[in-house]
């Protein structure tokens, strides 16, 4: 059989299906998100990131937070991504007439490594362009430091609105206009890779 370029950890097998899901956080999630964000940052600092291992209690910790804006990503039913959806107005960054805008913001995304070739990131990032559109909000914004973050979210379909120095850094604000995407619900039913470790 042909190298799949599956990480180690995985094999692809047609006859078996992992469905993906998003669902609220739950304080029952904490050891799971706890669990990913871990692994994306020894991930990170091998590719010579930095990396979030110094948080990781904290943003886990949102998950078992009252009326937490946090969700996860499952496979079946394993924990493997999380983000956070707001709809705050934001404090800095936009116009004012930007800021007005009924959005929907997401951050602080995190995906298990293992799960990298099914696009866990772009599952999440799709899911929110298509809840926004749901809720009637007229886009999803996100903001990054990172410029290769900012190549990985225009393949996503968001678009680059603003630099803004912040502090010691240089943040890239990003936007795309909310839409139902067609065939999102067969992505996340169309799951096809299995644990075999």
């Amino acid at each position: 059989m042909a190298d799949s370029g599956a990480p180690a950890a995985f094999a692809f097998v047609p006859e078996v299906f992992v469905v993906f899901a998003m669902r609220p956080a739950c304080p029952d999630d904490v050891p799971a998100v706890a669990a990913v964000i871990t692994a994306r940052s020894v991930w990170m600092e091998g590719q010579g990131f930095a990396s979030w291992s110094g948080v990781v209690d904290d943003l886990a910790g949102q998950a078992a937070v009252d009326g937490t804006l946090m969700w996860v990503l499952t496979a079946d039913e394993r924990v493997i991504g999380c983000t956070t959806l707001a709809g705050d107005r934001p404090q800095w960054g936009w116009t004012p007439e930007q800021a007005e805008q009924d959005s929907f913001y997401l951050f602080t995304t995190c995906t298990h490594p293992d799960f990298r070739h099914a696009r866990p990131g772009s599952l999440m990032a799709w899911w929110a362009v298509d809840k926004a559109a749901a809720e009637g909000k007229q886009f999803v914004r996100r903001g990054t430091t990172e410029i290769s973050l900012v190549r990985y979210y225009a393949r996503q379909g968001f678009e680059l609105v603003h630099e803004v120095q912040r502090k010691n850094s240089l943040v890239y604000l990003m936007a795309r206009r909310a839409q139902r995407l067609a065939g999102l619900e067969a992505l996340f039913a169309a799951g096809f890779v299995v644990p075999v470790s």
